[in-house]
């Protein structure tokens, strides 16, 4: 009876001890669980934060570069505006040399012969009115 009585016992022990051990098992992987939920969560928060300043760093580039692009366009409208008016004031001062060439070979055509001369002069006095 003694025997059967710690048979019992032990087998009551060894019940109560996996009990315990399932409990245990259990709260681990609760716990193994609960850890996993948290890296997850911290994970996609870094994603998060990673993706935000990635998105951020992209935004500031583009503002940069259109910041850039715009100077260097109107550098380059300010340049041809230059360059416009330089080639402006070339032909105007290639048109004003050939109309004085131009007027100094008439005039010397025309005042080579002493009657057109006269002519030329005559003409001009009668178009000028004395006040």
């Amino acid at each position: 009876m003694g025997a059967l009585k710690e048979r019992e016992d032990s087998i009551e022990s060894a019940l109560h001890m996996a009990d315990k051990a399932r409990e245990e098992m259990a709260q681990l992987q609760a716990n193994n669980e609960q850890l996993l939920r948290e890296a997850r969560e911290e994970r996609d928060a870094m994603l998060k934060e990673t993706r935000q300043l990635r998105d951020n760093i992209i935004e500031e580039a583009k503002q940069k570069a259109n910041a850039e692009y715009n100077r260097i366009l109107d550098s380059a409208r300010e340049n041809i505006q230059f360059e416009k008016m330089a080639a402006i004031t070339e032909l105007k001062n290639e048109v004003a040399s050939l109309s004085l060439q131009f007027a100094e070979k008439l005039l010397r055509e025309e005042l080579s012969d002493k009657v057109k001369h006269e002519e030329y002069i005559r003409k001009h006095i009668n178009e000028i009115k004395f006040n």
